[in-house]
């Protein structure tokens, strides 16, 4: 049974900090891309960032400089550190396994608000 679970949402002021944990279990983690995807009420869900299983990674211009991505394959974990962060980021992020097939987590709630 295929699980990701993200924890590490929650609310914080604009110019504040989280950081965002995905664990996983039931896939062979390493050989996975994994992604960070959000979803703001009213708009589609789109990519924050991705980590290849080599280790490359991708962001969305409007993240590139604030947020970082990372992978430990030993604890078959991914994250997102999100800096800097600004009302515009308010969204469920969603954590994803990616290999032809993609898996999803339930997704956490990150709300930047004053």
């Amino acid at each position: 049974q295929v699980q990701l679970v993200e924890s590490g949402g929650g609310l914080v002021q604009p110019g504040g900090s989280l950081r965002l944990s995905c664990a996983t279990s039931g896939i062979s983690f390493s050989i996975y891309a994994m992604g960070w995807y959000r979803q703001a009420p009213g708009k589609q869900r789109e990519l924050v960032a991705t980590v290849t299983s080599g280790g490359s990674r991708k962001y969305a211009d409007s993240v590139k400089g604030r947020f970082t991505i990372s992978r430990d394959n030993a604890k078959k974990s991914v994250y997102l550190q999100m800096n800097s962060l600004k009302p515009e980021d308010t969204a469920v992020y969603y954590c994803n396994a990616d290999r032809g097939y993609s898996y999803w987590g339930q997704g956490t709630q990150v709300t930047v608000s004053s």
